[in-house]
């Protein structure tokens, strides 16, 4: 058995910035909707920003989806604002930035570098009752795809509304699907 496929998402409560505000999120407020934990190492780094970029880029897109992005460092709160009010490209992030300065999310997703005190490039996807539906884990010199992290939300969606039916490789909505049966075995 995958040790996350399934798993439910642990009850935290972290600080972040968004919008140009402190709050405060917790797994209460993840709930209800779909949700993807967005691991990357550390702010003012080198990957990260284009990957937290391509992400904006598609917010719209996710949201479209009922989904929220929450972008994940061991950062504090106060450096996630820091690098938004010294870097255009994250002043234009308009999704959660949550903070993990104690590790403790890193450590549930077993993610984090201790010996760096950062995380990998890991990207957790939740359904809207906190259970993991797929994950991801880069080493941190590969860059992820906020397009192909869209496609597979869409597939994780479908698959959780449609249980009978499963997502073929680069299948997006519209597309065919399949309903497995033993008369498709060895077939496609």
């Amino acid at each position: 058995m995958n040790k996350f496929i399934g798993k439910e998402i642990l009850d935290f409560k972290l600080n972040a910035y968004q919008n140009n505000e402190f709050k405060i999120i917790t797994k209460k407020d993840v709930l209800g909707k779909w949700g993807i934990f967005f691991f990357y190492p550390a702010d003012f780094t080198f990957v990260c920003p284009t990957e937290l970029k391509d992400m904006q880029d598609h917010y719209e897109d996710f949201k479209k989806e009922n989904c929220e992005i929450y972008s994940i460092s061991c950062d504090t709160h106060f450096v996630h604002k820091a690098w938004a009010d010294a870097s255009d490209t994250i002043k234009q992030i308009k999704y959660p930035m949550l903070a993990d300065p104690t590790g403790e999310i890193a450590i549930f997703f077993e993610v984090l570098i201790k010996e760096l005190g950062q995380a990998l490039r890991a990207t957790f996807v939740f359904n809207p009752e906190g259970k993991i539906m797929l994950y991801e884990i880069n080493s941190n010199g590969i860059g992820r795809n906020a397009e192909e992290l869209l496609r597979k939300l869409r597939a994780a969606k479908f698959v959780y509304e449609n249980g009978d039916q499963v997502c073929p490789a680069h299948w997006h909505p519209g597309e065919n699907t399949i309903k497995p049966s033993i008369d498709l075995v060895g077939i496609l």
